[in-house]
Parts: C-alpha cells; structure tokens; sequence
C-alpha cells in the first residue's frame, strides 16, 4: 500500500495555493466533486488519479500555460487532501 500521507506531505507548491485548498476542504462533497475530477469512486485508486492530474496541473502552471486554471488546481488538491484523509481514516 503507498503512503499517501507521505505523498501529500513532500508536495511543494506556493504557500496561497495550498491554503486555499486547506480552506476549501470543508466544502469538499465526495459524491458531486470526486466524480467530476477523475470520475472514480475507489479511494486508493482515485489518489493515484488525483496526484497524476495535479503534477499534470503543476507542470502547465511552471510553463506559464496560457490554459491553466488556477481554480481547478485548488479543486483537485482539495479533492486530494480530502480523499488522503478518508484512506487515513478506513
């Protein structure tokens, strides 16, 4: 089983991008949000989704993309730190 604590925990991005998704947490709704992001509702499975789209997201925000969304990046670390928890908690 991989550590997904761990994962999240070595994840640096900017200090305000992180804290928005730390707020955002408590409006996170597993049913409406999880489905939307990576359309998949197995825990473990849905990380390792999640984790590929937000070093994806990473790496268009570093190049300074012109198509990234800063929202949707908060949406799926939130969706990220919400899903790390709920393994944490099984």
């Amino acid at each position: 089983m991989t550590d997904f604590r761990t994962l999240l925990a070595e994840i640096r991005r900017p200090r305000l991008l992180m804290r928005a998704a730390r707020l955002g947490l408590c409006d996170y709704r597993r049913e409406r949000d999880l489905r939307r992001l990576v359309g998949e509702q197995q825990a473990e499975r849905a990380v390792t989704r999640l984790l590929a789209e937000e070093q994806r997201l990473e790496d268009r925000r570093r190049a300074g993309d012109a198509t990234y969304s800063v929202a949707h990046h908060v949406e799926v670390l939130i969706a990220l730190m919400a899903e790390v928890r709920l393994i944490g908690a099984i």
